[in-house]
């Protein structure tokens, strides 16, 4: 079967068993029946309780509860109370994100309406827009949705906006004849689609599907088909919480093993095998993260960049591919005049004043002067102050022709009759009566330029240079508009208005790219991110515009949505290790891209605002919504929306993810090195027949406060150097990576041995509480200094400076004051089994701990006088 749009209307009849007289009420009834009712369907989503008790799944969480537990079981409420309350609180964040996650049909059903006027049996009835079917008659006028998908039959002036489906960035004129070829979505000119927005004249068109069979019901399938995988971040901590989980079990066996062998009572292996897992476990690790990523949303929402989804926030620094849209996104989404061809002359709008003399601009009745006016007189828009209504296009004239007052023009020059502008002669006409002959009129026209050459009294040569410009200016992907005019007697019929004309000038205009997208397009390029134009507009307009930006060069490949119908997965794949543009795309041909990209190994942010983006945009790894011309269906689907609409807010949105990603290892690291600390402090201990070193409830205060202020102040550290000058990272590279376990098992000696060191110093009093508060301030200390020296992974703090990250100096000398309260004030004392230290023992104390950050000086010493890998 021929598709609809290349069918005339009676194989349409034919085919759809239907007639002029439309649909009878009982055949209607039975197709309803057959097809269903017009609408979306929604698939059964998860129960909201099994999205909660998801979140309970992750093997860190499972680690914690078990850690609960244990705590319960030993009567340790308080560190019960504790981890449990951030267990629920991880659970209500995650529930929350993935529950929103699940909206984005509903959004989509919006673009439905309540009723439509259909021709059954002869007559015209307004009808539930549900109770459509195929084959019925449907009536379109302005103002409307679009109620399913219709073959156009009748089509007088009729524009449909178009945009939120094909991301063709004007409203579409339609036509009601059979197209000879098989089309793209975006060039189905005689279909109208359902949802769009019928923005100007009226038509009559065949119902060819309805609900799901739709271009819209297609989208809605690809919505609820695509699921979200886990971010980099997610997939990282999962391996780490195994690692972590397996490292945990060993050591504990191991040690409550030894311990038997040497005699110990059962019970006290039990509970100091308990301790070693508390120990090791980063309780406060998953609120941490979670924390930090508020803070970097909340800094990316300054720089127009609203997170919906935090695990995005990590994310995006991990990007290595940028799908964007062009219109409004890499572009203005104004038409602009570039380019004017007159007098045999072309000349730049950028500079114009430039080019020529004040003499030409104001002389009356010169070859400038006169195109002037026909930009303003045969123009139907108007600006008043900041105010711009009319068609972006006509818009552009009159901005490019500012020089000219459009009022006072037009007082002087009334339009007294005008012919409009229709699909087949591509003109548009306004006639004027004129201040300086009252028996003439002046006709100004203004249309394609084949169109109106036509019409026009030129000789060949004229007529081929005109061409010749036309062409030159087509090639940069610019739009070219052709105006002449005719001077009329009074009387003369309307139809001579348009013949034997003067031909005045072209007019050449472009959608330009955003002025800040040329730095954001070469500030990807430095930091190995590759930019793909994934548009709905022209091959040669997306070229011209990729080509200005940066994003490819003049020999660059396009590929359009037509050309990927014949392309082989492989091939497509291989294409995209070079092509950087796709033109005339479906919403199938985007989740391709994307889904092959990440075949490859890529990180991908995929950018829209059209309802054909959302599949795309919840398949890709970071969907990107636009927030003024985005549809609720592209924010829904989306994990980021810009404020802005702009490509350079999201290189901006990279490098906050940069910066936050670093800031996780660096609170990782410091987290991680304390609980080894702590570890091999209670190994060693152990194994050596020393007493316990510090107690369930001083590890608890350790993990989850004296850790936990300095990391959460860690989130806020300032950029490394070159932050934006280093290839993305690997998304398959572990969170240890960069000599991060090593840095994490060597402080951990240390801590231990000085420590332990500590200990034996404070038991020659044969006091075990005296030698665990002294062990306990000073595994405190070393938890300070370390957070301090590893604000950067390479350059010393003396570089950095003390006062340049202030949050985390306040979050060292809290974490001081707290660990000086709880050893010196009674009450905290009963709580925390502390004794009060003498001034010796304290200075012994932050010596022993001090050490720690003259090591990491000295590490990063080290590794700054080696080339950087």
């Amino acid at each position: 079967m021929k598709p609809w749009y290349q069918m005339n209307e009676d194989e349409l009849y034919k085919e759809l068993k239907t007639g002029r007289s439309g649909l009878s009420a009982d055949e209607a009834h039975k197709r309803l029946s057959q097809y269903g009712q017009n609408k979306l369907e929604e698939r059964k989503g998860k129960n909201p309780l099994i999205i909660f008790f998801e979140q309970f799944t992750n093997l860190l969480i499972l680690i914690l509860i078990i850690a609960a537990v244990i705590s319960a079981f030993t009567g340790e409420l308080i560190d019960t109370t504790v981890i449990l309350g951030i267990i629920v609180l991880n659970a209500i964040i995650g529930f929350s994100q993935e529950y929103r996650a699940e909206k984005a049909l509903a959004a989509l059903k919006k673009l439905e309406i309540p009723a439509a006027t259909t021709l059954r049996d002869g007559k015209y009835h307004q009808i539930p827009a549900t109770d459509i079917v195929p084959g019925d008659i449907v009536i379109l006028t302005a103002g409307e949705r679009v109620p399913a998908d219709i073959r156009l039959i009748e089509s007088p002036n009729l524009m449909i906006d178009e945009s939120p489906l094909t991301g063709e960035s004007t409203p579409v004129e339609k036509i009601s004849s059979p197209l000879k070829e098989e089309t793209a979505l975006a060039d189905r000119r005689n279909v109208a689609f359902k949802g769009t927005v019928i923005t100007y004249g009226r038509g009559v068109g065949i119902v060819a599907a309805t609900g799901m069979a739709t271009e819209l019901g297609r989208i809605a399938n690809l919505i609820q088909e695509t699921e979200k995988i886990k971010t980099p971040l997610q997939t990282r901590l999962d391996v780490m919480g195994k690692r972590l989980a397996a490292a945990v079990l060993l050591l504990c066996l191991l040690i409550f093993i030894a311990g038997i062998s040497r005699g110990e009572p059962l019970q006290l292996m039990f509970l100091t095998a308990i301790s070693l897992a508390v120990a090791a476990i980063p309780e406060s690790l998953p609120a941490v993260i979670t924390i930090v990523l508020a803070l970097g949303a909340y800094r990316m929402a300054r720089e127009n960049a609203i997170i919906r989804k935090l695990p995005a926030v990590e994310t995006l620094g991990c990007i290595t591919v940028i799908c964007s849209d062009k219109t409004g996104t890499l572009t203005t989404n104004k038409m602009t005049v570039e380019e004017i061809y007159v007098g045999g002359r072309t000349f730049q709008i950028s500079n114009f004043k430039s080019q020529i003399s004040n003499r030409e601009l104001i002389t009356h009745h010169s070859p400038l002067d006169t195109l002037f006016k026909a930009m303003v007189l045969c123009n139907d828009a108007s600006i008043d102050g900041d105010k711009e209504i009319g068609d972006p296009t006509e818009i552009a004239l009159l901005k490019a022709a500012a020089e000219i007052d459009k009022h006072e023009m037009e007082r002087n020059y009334p339009r007294i009759n005008e012919i409009p502008f229709d699909s087949f002669r591509k003109m548009m006409t306004t006639i004027h009566s004129s201040p300086i002959n009252s028996e003439n009129h002046t006709a100004f026209v203004k249309g394609s330029v084949d169109s109106v050459l036509d019409v026009c009294s030129i000789t060949d040569a004229l007529k081929e240079r005109i061409l010749s410009e036309n062409e030159k200016m087509a090639a940069g992907g610019i739009r070219v508009l052709c105006f002449a005019y005719k001077e009329i007697e009074k009387g003369v019929p309307l139809k001579d208005a348009e013949k034997g004309l003067t031909f005045i000038g072209l007019v050449g205009m472009i959608d330009p790219p955003r002025e800040e997208a040329y730095e954001a397009v070469e500030v990807c390029l430095k930091a190995g991110i590759t930019p793909i134009m994934i548009t709905g507009d022209h091959p040669v307009t997306a070229r011209a515009i990729a080509k200005r930006l940066g994003i490819t060069d003049g020999n660059g490949q396009i590929v359009t949505g037509k050309d990927m119908e014949l392309l082989e997965p492989a091939h497509l794949s291989n294409l995209l290790s070079s092509v950087r543009v796709f033109a005339r795309v479906s919403p199938e041909d985007k989740i391709r891209i994307v889904t092959v990209l990440k075949e490859k190994g890529h990180i991908v942010a995929m950018t829209g605002d059209g309802v054909n983006d959302a599949p795309a945009l919840k398949k890709a790894d970071i969907g990107v919504a636009m927030g003024i011309t985005g549809t609720d269906v592209s924010k829904e689907a989306s994990d980021i929306i810009l404020r802005d609409d702009n490509f350079a807010t999201i290189v901006k949105a990279v490098y906050e993810g940069r910066v936050i990603y670093d800031n996780i290892r660096k609170f990782i690291r410091y987290m991680l090195s304390t609980n080894s600390g702590e570890i091999l402090t209670m190994f060693f201990a152990i194994m050596i027949g020393m007493p316990l070193p510090v107690l369930p409830i001083q590890i608890l205060w350790i993990n989850l406060v004296t850790d936990s202020f300095p990391a959460l102040a860690l989130g806020v550290e300032p950029a490394e150097k070159n932050v934006m000058n280093r290839p993305p990272r690997d998304p398959d590279e572990s969170i240890f990576a960069g000599r991060l376990w090593q840095h994490i098992i060597w402080v951990g000696l240390l801590m231990s041995f000085g420590t332990l060191g500590v200990m034996a110093w404070g038991l020659k009093y044969d006091d075990l509480d005296h030698a665990r508060s002294m062990v306990f301030f000073t595994l405190a200390g070393f938890q300070m200094f370390h957070v301090i020296a590893i604000r950067s992974e390479r350059e010393s703090l003396f570089t950095l400076g003390l006062l340049s990250n202030k949050p985390l100096l306040s979050a060292v000398a809290l974490t001081f004051l707290l660990q000086i309260m709880i050893t010196y004030t009674p009450v905290l004392q009963g709580i925390f089994k502390t004794v009060s230290l003498s001034a010796f023992e304290l200075f012994l104390c932050l010596s022993v701990s001090f050490s720690v950050f003259i090591a990491v000086e000295i590490e990063k010493a080290y590794f700054r006088s080696r080339p950087q890998s």
